[in-house]
């Protein structure tokens, strides 16, 4: 990553735009089709297929960083970077984190989202809808003048004030021509703090939160990030573009609305 944030022009904006719409399509076509007994490389597979042949655009994360797959699957205690696999298989009881990127025309789009299998069980579900909506706590921070230390703030206070804690080694990132740029954006910290935010940035909120304690570790695989308790992590993410008088999801899907305080 450079030093200096990217601000970025009309016409970039413009093919954020298109390429996060894309994104968004690829969630609506996965909530058609996860479900138990799929394995992670099926969702994988069918993902790969869906970018490149339907949408015509192209699946980032792969080949970044040496990593072989197009997306992320974090299922239960699974934090982040989650690698999928023909031998393991959704169960009925199980959440799962989908972890996707899309460039198309050159720039990029970053998101994520949770899939909460038929049987999980209510700590499970409580967990992932605290999760999304610290999200966008965080979110709703996001205009010119802000500091990233606002978002951080209020995506901590409001999982912290439902009991959970806030993965500290990973955060949120600029985008746009590369998949991860300045600034970095942490999902804990201290009002009034921090970068302040100005019209045409571009970054991702992606906060990640555990059940027990906010410690985490890799696995020999030198990719698949686990809470050191063994209890469950969630993770919601967007790319957000600062508008000029507040904020702008990239990657809004159809199923979502946006809160009353969004411009």
């Amino acid at each position: 990553m450079s030093n200096s944030v990217n601000i970025k022009s009309a016409a970039e904006i413009d093919l954020m735009r298109e390429a996060g719409a894309l994104l968004a399509q690829v969630f609506h076509m996965l909530d058609l089709y996860v479900r138990p007994s799929l394995s992670t490389m099926d969702i994988n597979n069918r993902v790969e297929d869906f970018i490149v042949n339907e949408l015509n655009a192209r699946p980032a994360s792969k080949g970044q960083y040496g990593y072989q797959y197009v997306l992320n699957s974090s299922i239960n205690e699974v934090v982040c970077h989650g690698v999928p696999s023909a031998n393991q298989l959704l169960k009925s009881r199980d959440i799962i984190n989908l972890d996707i990127t899309l460039e198309k025309n050159g720039f990029i789009a970053d998101s994520s989202k949770m899939y909460v299998m038929p049987e999980a069980i209510p700590l499970a579900t409580k967990l992932v809808e605290v999760t999304y909506k610290a999200m966008w706590e965080g979110i709703k921070q996001v205009k010119p003048g802000a500091r990233l230390g606002d978002i951080g703030n209020a995506i901590q206070k409001y999982a912290q004030a439902h009991g959970y804690s806030i993965v500290r080694e990973y955060c949120g990132h600029g985008i746009g021509r590369e998949m991860h740029e300045e600034p970095q954006v942490l999902h804990y910290g201290l009002p009034n703090q921090g970068l302040v935010l100005k019209e045409g940035m571009v970054f991702t909120i992606e906060p990640m939160v555990n059940q027990g304690t906010e410690k985490v570790k890799t696995k020999k695989d030198g990719w698949t990030v686990i809470t050191r308790d063994k209890k469950l992590s969630a993770q919601s993410e967007h790319t957000i573009l600062v508008t000029s008088s507040g904020y702008e999801v990239l990657t809004l899907r159809k199923d979502e609305q946006l809160p009353a305080e969004s411009t």
